[in-house]
């Protein structure tokens, strides 16, 4: 299921974790000389999915770039081996609820904290990795608050929202050219850029310009990592 994503205002993000507040995002065009010591984070949401997810482990493959890869719990029951490609390939996993159902997950802090633990109790009892990463299904803004970020981080976890966002959750069928331009859309000033990607079974034009949105990133000299534990949080702004 595909939530609706909004895209929260520049004003709204956690400040402690941007490089600049500037009121719009500008898409740049620039040259390799342009970037030095950036890093991309590419991420998708809501797999393991069937031939999708494949098709994506094998792309990221060819071009030698590692992901991270925001899992659902439901969706992970049969598809053990897709899970275990995907750590076993050199990316990382994080956690995307087990149930993805939003009235559900945001019925209360206990039960949207619970889901995420037996997501990471399962991912561990698949891979044997403890993951410890999460991701809000349509991001943290109106969601997280104080106490919220007080009971994800009592129980080891780290938030994780984005900066870019190729809008395939919300409109998968988006043809690939504005896909690839959706990924040039961003802050120039931020010093690291984690973009949003899904990989449900709608989101084959993400698998086509997968290879173009490489290319781009690789042109302007970034480098590709993947969230981990250690990985700083990004979060947008908390609500009091």
């Amino acid at each position: 299921m595909n939530l609706p994503y909004s895209r929260p205002s520049f004003s709204s993000y956690n400040t402690n974790y941007l490089i600049s507040t500037k009121p719009s995002v500008t898409s740049t065009h620039h040259t390799s000389a342009d970037k030095t010591q950036k890093i991309v984070y590419l991420t998708f949401d809501d797999g393991p999915i069937p031939n999708i997810t494949e098709d994506l482990l094998n792309t990221l493959k060819a071009y030698n770039v590692k992901a991270t890869f925001f899992v659902v719990g439901k969706e992970i029951i049969g598809r053990e081996k897709i899970l275990d490609k995907i750590y076993k390939e050199g990316h990382s996993l994080g956690l995307h609820t087990y149930s993805h159902n939003s009235k559900k997950i945001y019925s209360s802090q206990d039960v949207f904290v619970n889901e995420m633990v037996k997501t990471r109790n399962l991912v561990r009892e698949v891979t044997g990795h403890t993951t410890n990463i999460v991701r809000f299904p349509g991001g943290s803004s109106g969601h997280l608050n104080v106490s919220m970020l007080q009971k994800l981080h009592k129980n080891n976890f780290k938030v994780f929202d984005w900066n870019v966002n190729l809008e395939d959750g919300i409109n998968p069928s988006l043809p690939t050219s504005k896909l690839i331009n959706n990924a040039k859309k961003y802050n120039d000033n931020y010093s690291r850029l984690i973009v949003l990607m899904h990989c449900n079974s709608n989101n084959k034009n993400t698998i086509n310009a997968l290879p173009y949105i490489i290319k781009y990133y690789k042109s302007l000299g970034y480098k590709f990592g993947i969230i981990t534990n250690d990985t700083k949080e990004y979060y947008y702004r908390v609500k009091k």
